[in-house]
């Protein structure tokens, strides 16, 4: 059941990394998506959860900071797929936890042992081998193409303080639903300062913003409603590995649907991606 539960997860996350995609594609507000997606999971998760904000102060403040961090992030994601293509960003993106190992050795004074020294260096060969596809390869979708690198690996460090941000708060015994729910109040009130601040527009109310958000929403739900039930239901050593593989289904579905490239030095970055992935959680077990 949880080894189901988390392939769902997986579903959900690599259609939403493809939406973003999507989305970011044409000259649309970042803000005002990202803002939707917040309505949605902020609707969703206050009807769905059952958010009683136990250990009030501590669950308001990591609360806030995770949120900021997860919109924040999230709104890097989107802006790196207009210049890179879906797959190598998720990939990147997902990469996230090899930071979380480095940020928990220092700051929370977590092990660190040989397996996660061999993910970490994975994950700076899959960055590299993108990098250079990003200036000299195929799957150079744009003159500007390596900001997307950029921008996912600044995504990748934000969500990666979200992850720390977490691991704290729960240290500190916030109220898990509380948390979740925070964090989509953040998304609607990060997007509206990036609409005002970046995009400088109030164009929230544009057709394709709102669907887009809505789909995304609903989406983001899902994964994070999915992730809950499996790490209820199993082992975190066994569900993470299948829900972190996310940007494998975003690649193919990248290749299927957007044309996306798959040459050699890309495939190269996905399997350090991989096997970075697989070498941090075994050496979390």
């Amino acid at each position: 059941m949880a080894i189901g539960f988390a392939l769902c997860c997986f579903g959900f996350t690599a259609v939403n990394d493809l939406v973003f995609r999507l989305y970011a594609r044409k000259s649309r507000s970042r803000g005002a998506y990202v803002m939707v997606i917040g309505v949605v999971w902020a609707l969703l998760f206050t009807l769905l959860l059952d958010c009683k904000f136990t250990n009030l102060t501590v669950t308001l403040v990591w609360g806030s900071i995770s949120g900021i961090f997860s919109a924040v992030a999230n709104i890097l994601l989107i802006e790196a797929m207009t210049y890179q293509e879906s797959g190598i960003c998720s990939t990147l993106y997902r990469l996230n936890m090899a930071i979380v190992a480095v940020g928990a050795f220092l700051l929370l004074g977590e092990p660190i042992n040989g397996l996660k020294i061999i993910g970490i260096i994975l994950a700076l060969v899959a960055v590299c081998f993108f990098y250079r596809e990003s200036r000299n390869g195929k799957s150079k979708v744009h003159d500007a193409a390596h900001i997307g690198i950029y921008l996912a690996l600044g995504a990748a460090l934000l969500r990666a303080a979200m992850g720390l941000s977490y691991k704290y708060a729960f240290i500190q015994h916030a109220d898990r639903n509380g948390l979740i729910t925070l964090n989509s109040f953040f998304w609607i009130v990060v997007g509206l300062a990036y609409m005002l601040c970046r995009e400088r527009s109030l164009k929230f109310m544009e057709a394709k913003s709102i669907r887009y958000g809505i789909v995304s929403g609903l989406l983001v739900g899902g994964i994070i409603y999915f992730m809950a039930l499996a790490l209820q239901y199993g082992d975190a050593s066994v569900v993470l590995p299948v829900a972190q593989m996310s940007f494998l289904g975003t690649c193919v579905l990248g290749v299927f649907f957007l044309r996306e490239s798959m040459t050699v030095g890309k495939l190269i970055g996905i399997s350090a991606g991989i096997t970075s992935i697989i070498a941090l959680i075994l050496g979390s077990g």
